[in-house]
């Protein structure tokens, strides 16, 4: 199994995102959150922890880095904070095990970008490396999904065909004022597709009255529009996973569902999958992915500190090559390591093992 190496993203050897808070890291917001440290202080110790993680990324020999979203409390809801027309509110969310923080979002305005605290960030981690800096932020899908009907203004928007437009837009305000900012490697985090695999929560929408399908199409058709006319070299790529708290899931199926909406419609140049579960289903799926396309094999999961082994990997991206062509695939961890700061329960050193194992695959398998 030999393959080629890649100098656009994603690479071969990618990683989703997030990583475990550091302990200076965490003692600081606790001292914040106290009133004993000014937001000043704080930012100081982001700088210096995103610093030491950048510096372990690239020594573990990962072509691409983020700061690990050190920032920010939760994958999504920081960036839709920074939106104009969302307020912040308190309604958590009951994964399998586990209820979520209270935190949450609610539309009650027209929904657009004036600026955002994350380019700031961005622009910090830019300058932190040589290496592609990649910005990771939530897909279009998750504010509606999280939202729903019940937590968008009726009064703003009596027609949700306009909050669609909106959001759109939003998004490709967000997406011009990255690349400006030197992004040229951006995630949408997109959990919502993985969640209309799953035969239950399908079934939950169809009792509502809606058609998870035409919920996909409407998703795709928003991603799009806000992709249409970006710049040449900026690249996009989706990450679906199954829900991450705490190491707690959300959702299960495979993607046969929306395999084809997913890899056909939506215009972006790569995509993140889960793949450490059976929850996630088989690789058959992957013979809907078009040839200008690529999927990252999140083969190594983020939930345990458990090793996989080499064999064990290789043995999976050979089952994969059965529905879609090598040079179309990449390795990556099946999901961020913290998509909340309480992060997934497994030690800083196992996250970067498994990290330097995905890149020691890679290079045995595609150079």
């Amino acid at each position: 199994m030999r393959g080629l190496a890649r100098t656009l993203p994603p690479f071969r050897a990618d990683m989703v995102g997030s990583l475990l808070r550091t302990a200076p890291l965490k003692a600081a917001r606790l001292q914040v959150a106290a009133g004993e440290l000014s937001a000043d202080a704080l930012r100081a110790v982001e700088d210096r922890e995103i610093e030491k993680i950048v510096r372990k990324q690239e020594q573990i020999g990962l072509q691409a880095v983020t700061d690990g979203e050190f920032r920010r409390s939760q994958w999504h809801f920081d960036f839709y904070w920074g939106l104009q027309g969302i307020d912040r509110v308190q309604r958590s969310i009951q994964f399998k095990d586990i209820e979520t923080g209270s935190d949450n979002v609610r539309v009650t305005g027209r929904v657009s970008f004036d600026g955002h605290p994350m380019l700031d960030h961005f622009r910090f981690l830019q300058t932190t490396t040589k290496h592609t800096a990649k910005m990771t932020i939530p897909s279009p899908s998750v504010l509606h999904f999280r939202t729903g009907r019940e937590e968008i203004s009726q009064a703003v928007y009596p027609d949700l065909d306009q909050f669609f437009a909106d959001l759109a837009q939003t998004y490709k305000d967000a997406m011009q004022a990255f690349y400006d900012a030197g992004c040229r490697y951006l995630q949408l985090d997109d959990t919502i597709f993985a969640h209309l695999c799953d035969p239950e929560q399908r079934e939950q929408l169809k009792a509502k009255g809606t058609d998870p399908d035409a919920l996909a199409h409407t998703y795709t058709a928003t991603i799009n529009k806000a992709l249409a006319n970006r710049p040449a070299d900026l690249r996009v790529t989706t990450h679906s996973c199954r829900g991450n708290y705490r190491s707690s899931w959300f959702s299960q199926g495979g993607y046969e569902p929306i395999a084809d909406i997913l890899f056909n419609e939506t215009n972006v140049d790569g995509y993140f999958l889960e793949y450490d579960t059976d929850r996630a289903g088989g690789f058959e799926p992957l013979r809907f992915l078009p040839k200008d396309k690529l999927v990252v094999l999140g083969l190594i999961t983020t939930k345990t500190g458990t090793i996989e082994t080499r064999d064990d990997v290789l043995r999976r991206i050979d089952e994969a090559t059965r529905y879609a062509d090598l040079e179309q695939l990449c390795l990556s961890p099946q999901c961020g390591f913290a998509s909340t700061e309480e992060g997934n329960l497994l030690a800083e050193e196992e996250q970067w093992q498994k990290l330097a194992l995905i890149v020691q695959i890679a290079d045995e398998v595609w150079g």
